[in-house]
Order: C-alpha cells, then structure tokens, then sequence
C-alpha cells in the first residue's frame, strides 16, 4: 500500500498553477493556504490580488478573492475590512507593486493601523511585465531595463521595505522570512500563520516580507535562483522580526 507523502492543501483549489518552472510563488500560496485552513477561517476569508504575478492567485486560493489595481491592493483590503470586519482579509503582493506604485497605499494602510494582513513577496523583480528593475532589485543586478547592472549612483539603494515599515508607530508585526531551503519554508510558514493570528485577535496591522526568487526573470536555473536567495539576497535583506507588538497589552 502506498504512503502519502504529500497532500495539497485543502486551502488550494484544483486548478493547476501557471506560474514559471522554479517560481515561488506556489510555495508560497501553500504557506497561506495552510494557516488559513489551521486557523479554520478559510471560509471568511478574502484575498486582494493586484497587478502582477500575483493577480493570478485568486485562481489558487479556495477563498474569496478580488482583483485590486496595481499597488491599491491595500486601499482596496481597508474597504472590506471596515465593511467586514468579521472576515480574515490579506493583500498579495509583489515588489514592483508594493515597493513602487503601490508605496503610499502600504504607508499609510499601517499608520491607520488597518487590522489587515500583507504577504509581500520581494523577488527584486518586475517578473510578470518583462524582468524589469524593481525598486528592491540588487547594486549591480542585471534586469532588462539595467542591462549593465544597477547603479547606486543613477537609482540609489534598494529599498528596505520591513525596516521601513517598522519605523511606522501603528504597524504592529513585521517580520522578513525566506523560502529558499525546507528549514526557511517552516519559518515563513510560521510567520505568516502569526500574522493571521494577530488579525484575528484585532492586533492591527502585519507584513510578512517574503525574500523569493524569479528564475526566469534572474535568468537562472531553478537552483541557481535558490542559491542567490542565499549568497546576494539575504545579505541586504536580513532575515528576522522588526516589530512585534502583538503580545503587548
């Protein structure tokens, strides 16, 4: 008799994902879709998908779900939240949509305090509109629009969106997880799984930065992508919690 090593998530739906050999996005959506269904609010919640990569993910998740512009995810999970406050509401969201067009919706939804969860998953790449430079792509990382690499001297650093968000008085968790090896996949999973815990308990405002990889975009292998996350990513973008006030009273 055969023994199931693995199961999808039952926060999953059918649908086979589309995304790009190596993505990471389809790890990530499990980690989600497993605290949601540990949680038991899979059916009261509502994900917010805007332009990107991650407008597809409402084809994924077994839950409400509704297409936001690019970078209003935020903006449009406040709307729900307020008129549904019961509901479990969470953004998905890349960094050209969170870090760029998208900066002041994520401000000034943490400095209201918006009882929202956001999973911001920062590959340091336009991956789905041509692998252009992201405001979080890398010094000297070469992208379609950087062809010679990024320059400090032309586009300044890349942005530190956790260390940022931190900074911001009603933000209550922010934490920055990677997916890049089996031990790091345990440790996102359980910072997001906190994250909806918080909003559950009305904490307020949570992001999970999610360092991940674009492999065609990054013109990588699978593998080689994986091994980046750890040699160039995570030295700029350490990994580890910059707020949390969750447990105060």
């Amino acid at each position: 008799m055969a023994t199931v090593v693995y199961k999808k998530s039952q926060g999953l739906t059918s649908t086979p994902l589309t995304y790009c050999p190596g993505c990471s996005h389809g790890s990530i959506h499990k980690l989600i879709a497993e605290s949601l269904v540990e949680l038991n609010v899979l059916e009261k919640s509502i994900a917010i998908a805007p332009v990107g990569c991650s407008v597809l993910a409402y084809e994924f998740f077994k839950c409400d779900a509704i297409q936001a512009a690019h970078g209003r995810a935020p903006a449009v999970a406040t709307g729900i939240k307020r008129v549904e406050p019961e509901k479990i509401v969470f953004t998905y969201q890349g960094d050209g949509d969170l870090a760029s067009i998208g900066t002041a919706e994520i401000i000034h939804a943490a400095h209201r305090g918006e009882n929202i969860t956001v999973v911001f998953v920062n590959n340091g790449i336009y991956g789905m509109t041509g692998g252009q430079m992201a405001p979080t792509t890398l010094i000297n990382q070469k992208t379609s629009t950087s062809p010679y690499g990024r320059q400090e001297s032309t586009t300044g650093k890349p942005l530190l969106v956790s260390e940022m968000m931190a900074q911001i008085p009603s933000a209550t968790y922010i934490e920055r997880v990677s997916i890049h090896d089996i031990a790091h996949l345990g440790k996102a999973k359980k910072a997001i799984k906190k994250a909806f815990e918080y909003q559950i308990s009305g904490k307020g405002f949570c992001m999970i930065e999610v360092i991940a990889d674009c492999p065609v975009g990054w013109n990588m292998t699978p593998t080689q992508a994986r091994q980046t996350i750890k040699d160039a990513m995570i030295p700029y973008y350490p990994l580890g919690v910059y707020k949390d006030e969750g447990g105060a009273q």
